[in-house]
């Protein structure tokens, strides 16, 4: 078979589609694209097992039908050094060896049987559920929570993304035990009430390319696999088994203090102050009253300190609380807003992070953070 494309073009999709190629394949073939070609379509996929992604491009000219699976680092590596022109890809299907020809050169590569290349998982149509959800709101939901996801090789469930669709809005929510994040909109729903537990991989794939995507992604999932449709991507995963926690019992409701102060002040003040703080804690106190937020920490071993004052607005009782500064400046990264509203009962529970004013209505976003303990 043959066929011509567009260096770039070919290494713009390739790009998107290589980071899921893992440095560890349990299969050599893994390490390869598969090439299929069929009726001036070339299809293009990456897969480590767990997750795939597929893209296609349509090309003019094109001889014949089949496909290869073509190392992935030599043709990447191949495919920067070239400025834009078409190339010719020639393959021979009996001995999968592939010459590429450019406007001066030819290059030579062994490829492998495309036929070794894993097959796709299926979709179990009985157990399957489909919903078209607004690009912008899956975005959106994967970039706002996917810090907050765990890194646990005894608690899996707590190293994805739980999605829960309803039939009143659609909600993302990460934990890893000591911050959580739930992302709720009001503008997405789903006819059916389901759920499912998206990867931390296959999240952070979908967050480098739905910047790029215009239309409403397709999303089909079973017990098993979840199946993102989107224009010229489509990403298949396996899903995290098993039962995420209950979220909800976590979150404290009953928080009378209320404090609200600038973002970014906050976030600075942090960043200076947690320099003094001990490296084994990460531990920054929070003396709150009055309307003038002391932010402190110290390392007793090196007899280091500092305090910074801020000016907020809060209502409530004096409170001294402590909390993990990378935890807290973490959250603070990924509030969008210019003030943000801090919620606490008091200094052994939870303090909830949220923005002071909505981007837009239909969101709602509330993050949360254990406290640690003052006097340990």
């Amino acid at each position: 078979m043959k066929f011509v494309v567009s260096s770039t073009e070919l290494l713009s999709h390739l790009n998107a589609i290589s980071k899921v190629i893992s440095s560890k394949n349990t299969l050599p073939i893994l390490d390869n694209y598969l090439f299929q070609l069929e009726d001036n379509r070339l299809t293009i996929t990456a897969s480590d097992l767990e997750s795939t992604l597929i893209t296609s491009l349509d090309l003019d000219n094109t001889e014949g039908n089949g496909d290869v699976a073509v190392p992935a680092k030599l043709l990447n590596d191949t495919l920067k050094e070239f400025p834009e022109q078409p190339l010719t890809f020639q393959i021979n299907g009996e001995t999968s060896a592939i010459d590429i020809y450019s406007e001066n050169g030819k290059f030579s590569i062994v490829g492998q049987n495309g036929e070794d290349f894993p097959a796709l998982p299926e979709l179990k149509e009985e157990a399957a559920a489909t919903i078209e959800v607004n690009h912008d709101v899956l975005q959106n939901g994967i970039a706002k929570t996917l810090f907050a996801t765990a890194d646990d090789e005894l608690r899996p469930v707590m190293n994805g993304i739980f999605v829960e669709l309803g039939a009143e809005d659609l909600t993302f929510v990460a934990s890893d035990a000591h911050k959580l994040v739930r992302y709720r909109r009001s503008d997405a729903k789903a006819e059916i009430e389901s759920s499912f537990i998206l990867p931390k991989k296959p999240a952070a794939l979908l967050k480098n390319l739905l910047p790029k995507e215009e239309f409403d992604v397709k999303l089909q999932f079973d017990d098993k696999n979840a199946f993102f449709t989107l224009s010229n991507y489509k990403l298949i995963c396996r899903l995290v088994e098993g039962n995420y926690p209950s979220y909800n019992s976590v979150i404290p409701s009953n928080n009378s203090n209320k404090m609200t102060v600038d973002r970014l002040e906050l976030y600075n003040t942090i960043k200076r102050v947690s320099v003094f703080a001990n490296q084994a804690s990460n531990l920054v106190k929070l003396h709150i009253d009055d309307n003038q937020l002391v932010v402190s920490a110290q390392d007793v071993d090196f007899s280091i300190s500092a305090v910074e004052r801020l000016k907020c607005q809060y209502e409530g009782d004096e409170i001294e609380i402590g909390f993990k500064s990378t935890f807290l400046l973490e959250i603070l990264a990924n509030l969008s807003t210019s003030d943000v509203r801090v919620e606490l009962s008091d200094p052994t529970r939870a303090g909830l992070l949220l923005p002071a004013e909505k981007d837009f209505d239909e969101e709602d976003v509330l993050m949360l953070l254990m406290p640690m303990m003052i006097n340990a």
